[in-house]
């Protein structure tokens, strides 16, 4: 822009003679051309910064009223009056060509700052999703997504929650239904599905983590969906490293379609399963079902307790009631001992009934063997129950639970022991 001003003004730009062969600056960079001023005939001079216009003819005087005439300010074509043919109004549009290739120049120079910063930083480009929307794959069967870990994202022992990866699973989810055109208003919902009132319902979830992400990982999650029974859907997620490939988590669950009047369980009607049946993938599940039954587990019998769980307004989804994200955290409040020295490896969800906002829970831990001690791993089992005075019966099960822990690296107790000692 500096180069085009100084030019503009070493050198007045001037209407070309229809026959001057003054070329188009078109021709460079795919710029406009320049403006066509022919059919002006007039001129400026700058006298002392006022501008005066040459052969204007002063105003006349009629009937001592003054009547400005421009009879020489032709808009004529076909007007013999020409500028006089000089050298410098004879010269294309010097303004135009600099313009074009200052933009030509700049855009180049962008590029190779671009190229120069991927090559001293690919971990920050690999894998990346430009837009964060994620992917279709396999003509709608697979989709893919990539997410970058936030700092808000990782707790105590610098790495990504089990919360984090499961609201992960979720969005992929989500996105998936809605990229292949068959989301509703619902929360996952299809048309049909809305036209009946009816929404989905997470009835099992079993997720295996391999390895956490720490801050700044990029990592890709794959989700499909499959037909585990007649009434029954199952969706699978795959999370890996986008730098190494890595598999990092590996998850599984079962849906079922529920009424919001009745909230009562529902048959899958076969308009609503034709909307999304061409989208199943026949492949086995990532992982494999935990068909361990779960016991009954009291507070008589827990090892640890903690009640007067309520939910906040931020817990509820669209459906009205706690998502299922929510619970993970409700049911390690009765494990934190637990979660201080050991790593979640494992964790089997079974969702036996809704909670909603008026809801008091109470959360029961177990652990194998009676406590903590410092083998390398340690099994417990969990239930959330609901406490009298809540909407539901006092002591049903909400949520029951198995997690399978491993021992935490030297590193991780380290930064956790930091970490509280720090609070004071």
């Amino acid at each position: 822009m500096v180069a085009t001003a100084a030019t503009a003004s070493m050198f007045p730009v001037s209407s070309p003679e229809p026959h001057s062969g003054a070329k188009k600056s078109g021709k460079h960079g795919n710029e406009p051309g320049s403006v066509d001023v022919r059919r002006i005939k007039t001129k400026s001079v700058n006298s002392g910064g006022i501008q005066v216009k040459h052969k204007s003819q002063a105003p006349k005087e009629v009937n001592r009223s003054k009547i400005h005439v421009m009879n020489d300010l032709k808009t004529d074509d076909n007007s013999t009056s020409h500028a006089p043919r000089t050298f410098m109004n004879q010269l294309p549009d010097w303004s135009m060509l600099l313009a074009a290739i200052t933009t030509i120049f700049l855009a180049a120079e962008k590029q190779w700052m671009l190229l120069e910063w991927k090559t001293k930083r690919p971990d920050m480009v690999v894998g990346l999703d430009p837009f964060g929307l994620g992917r279709i794959v396999q003509d709608g069967l697979l989709f893919r997504q990539n997410f970058s870990i936030r700092s808000y994202e990782i707790g105590a022992d610098r790495t990504a929650s089990i919360e984090t990866l499961m609201n992960h699973f979720q969005e992929t989810a989500l996105n998936h239904t809605k990229s292949v055109g068959i989301l509703g208003d619902g929360f996952s919902s299809t048309p049909e599905m809305d036209k009946m009132n009816l929404f989905w319902a997470l009835t099992k979830m079993r997720v295996i983590v391999d390895r956490y992400p720490t801050w700044g990982d990029v990592v890709e999650v794959s989700t499909w969906i499959a037909q585990n029974a007649k009434n029954n859907v199952r969706r699978d997620w795959l999370l890996r490293d986008c730098k190494s490939g890595e598999i990092l988590a590996r998850a599984s669950s079962n849906w079922v379609m529920m009424n919001k009047e009745t909230r009562r369980l529902s048959k899958i009607p076969d308009e609503v399963r034709g909307q999304f049946e061409h989208y199943f993938v026949d492949a086995p599940p990532v992982v494999d079902d935990d068909c361990r039954k779960l016991p009954k587990l009291e507070e008589a019998t827990a090892d640890y307790v903690r009640s007067g769980l309520t939910p906040k307004w931020s817990d509820l989804d669209i459906n009205q009631h706690v998502n299922n994200v929510r619970y993970i955290g409700w049911i390690f409040e009765s494990a934190t001992q637990v979660m201080e020295r050991y790593e979640l490896a494992s964790i089997t969800l079974e969702y036996r009934r809704e909670c909603r906002k008026d809801s008091v829970l109470k959360s029961l831990t177990s652990v194998a063997g009676g406590g903590i001690d410092d083998s390398n791993h340690v099994d417990c089992q969990h239930v959330l129950l609901f406490e009298g005075g809540s909407d539901g019966a006092p002591g049903g099960e909400v949520v029951k639970g198995r997690t399978e822990w491993r021992q935490k690296c030297k590193n991780q107790i380290r930064n956790t022991d930091h970490s509280s000692a720090g609070n004071v």
